[in-house]
């Protein structure tokens, strides 16, 4: 047999195990929950692009961002300009920056209350809660108030959570969950974060 007939042939095979995999799934009838976390940069700059996939077949999003406060992003500007997407940037920074636990609890609690608003309502098909789990990590919120929370949303809306240290009984309750892993990055060889790139 030839390298082209068995390649052909190994081809066929795995079209056919994905085709079969693929009638056999269903649509479970109610958004998802997914989660990026990890230590490796791109969880909020994954959960964009799936914002653009959703945008880009006329559904309706909003973005909760947790911890980024003032802080211009491309993103954020580029949604906001547009009126694209209903945004709320709640957090007062990063938690180094604020240094008041009090103040970083209520900042949490008023954008997971937003969060729950517009996940609830049924006028989103996609709402990012973008650095919640940050806020979990320092447990500014606990992890069944965010589940409470995800479960009381309408069936037509999904939630994207991103941030590092995403809790296990989350993950445990999610769809999918991605550890961005880091390798390497340029902070650590003390290049300075770059506008378009990491912001």
């Amino acid at each position: 047999m030839s390298d082209a007939q068995d390649h052909k042939e190994k081809m066929q095979k795995v079209q056919a195990q994905h085709r079969k995999k693929v009638s056999e799934a269903v649509d479970p009838g109610r958004g998802l929950v997914l989660i990026n976390t990890g230590k490796g940069k791109g969880k909020s700059s994954a959960a964009f692009g799936v914002v653009i996939r959703a945008l880009g077949w006329g559904q309706k999003v909003a973005v909760v961002q947790f911890i980024k406060g003032k802080w211009k992003t491309g993103e954020r500007r580029f949604f906001e300009d547009r009126d694209l997407v209903t945004w709320h940037t709640m957090g007062e920074g990063f938690t180094w920056d604020t240094q008041d636990r009090e103040r970083d609890i209520a900042a949490a609690n008023s954008a997971f209350e937003k969060a729950c608003a517009l996940m609830a309502c049924g006028e989103y098909d996609l709402v990012v809660l973008d650095e919640i789990n940050i806020a979990l990590r320092y447990e500014y919120l606990s992890v069944e108030q965010v589940i409470e929370g995800l479960k009381s949303r309408s069936d037509k809306t999904s939630a994207f959570l991103t941030g590092r240290d995403a809790p296990q009984a989350l993950r445990d309750y999610a769809d999918l969950v991605t550890e961005m892993t880091e390798e390497k990055h340029p902070f650590q060889a003390g290049i300075k974060a770059q506008r378009g790139v990491d912001f």
